[in-house]
């Protein structure tokens, strides 16, 4: 796949610009398929040549012209068109604290230790985010409510995976501290 399904599945959500398409992309596709703001520019003006998407230009007053992006009919076409066909296999987790943690033997352990807690950090961060996400599409209504009435429940269905991935991240990053705990106990101090 390419940065390209994901920028068409974001517009979906209806016309944006640029800048508010990265910010689409950090609240949730990032966590998916990230991009810098350069990738998602250069993107959203291969996707205008192709004729996949279409610009208009906002004048606006003291602030720089902005470029509005939509979705034509053969953007709509060519996502459903990736959305019906199966998907490749899953991709291999890529993970640089991973690799550290495979090679931790010989290391501090409290350094490994400030390695997990700033993961733990990381993940909570992501969980409230994802929750702030999840209280706004619901508005007031309950998850059963939303997903029966909802125009479209793909946003929420791929937060409940973004969820469930910082979650299992969370639980993850204890066990490997009790573990730590277990072999070498933390000297405390007083």
């Amino acid at each position: 796949m390419s940065l390209k399904y994901a920028v068409l599945a974001a517009l979906l959500e209806g016309e944006a610009s640029g800048y508010e398409l990265s910010k689409i992309f950090d609240v949730s596709l990032a966590n998916f398929w990230p991009a810098t703001p350069q990738q998602l520019y250069r993107e959203l003006e291969r996707l205008a040549g192709d004729g996949l998407i279409q610009a208009r230009v906002v004048q606006q007053e003291r602030r720089p012209t902005k470029r509005m992006f939509t979705l034509t009919e053969a953007g709509r076409e060519d996502l459903r068109a990736f959305a019906a066909a199966p998907p490749r296999k899953p991709t291999a987790i890529r993970d640089e604290l991973l690799i550290k943690i495979q090679a931790m033997d010989g290391v501090d352990p409290a350094v490994t230790r400030a390695q997990i807690e700033e993961r733990m950090s990381w993940a909570r961060g992501k969980l409230t985010r994802y929750e702030r996400v999840r209280e706004r599409l619901l508005d007031g209504r309950t998850e059963d409510d939303y997903l029966r009435e909802a125009d479209r429940i793909g946003p929420y269905l791929t937060l409940m995976g973004g969820i469930a991935f910082e979650e299992e991240n969370l639980r993850w990053c204890v066990r490997v501290l009790a573990l730590l705990e277990r072999r070498t106990p933390v000297v405390r101090r007083g």
